[in-house]
């Protein structure tokens, strides 16, 4: 059985719930009330895409993007 590792995105919406996506496997989202359920609500959404990709016959994707946080300084 082989791993995968994928980024996922979490952040806060405009509802108090928190989004969460994955970039590497377009179409993946989901949402949780607390980040705890999100985290689990996006494994979930990740396995059952993976698992839809391979009865369909598709390639697992791999992610192989890159994570880069910049912090600036700005003056008003």
């Amino acid at each position: 059985m082989k791993s995968y590792t994928y980024r996922i995105i979490i952040e806060p919406d405009e509802n108090n719930t928190f989004h969460a996506s994955v970039p590497a496997l377009p179409g993946c989202h989901t949402w949780g009330e607390s980040l705890e359920e999100t985290r689990a609500n996006v494994r979930d959404a990740i396995d059952v895409y993976l698992r839809s990709l391979k009865a369909d016959g598709e390639a697992i994707p791999e992610d192989r993007g890159i994570e880069v946080f910049e912090s600036i300084q700005f003056t008003a």
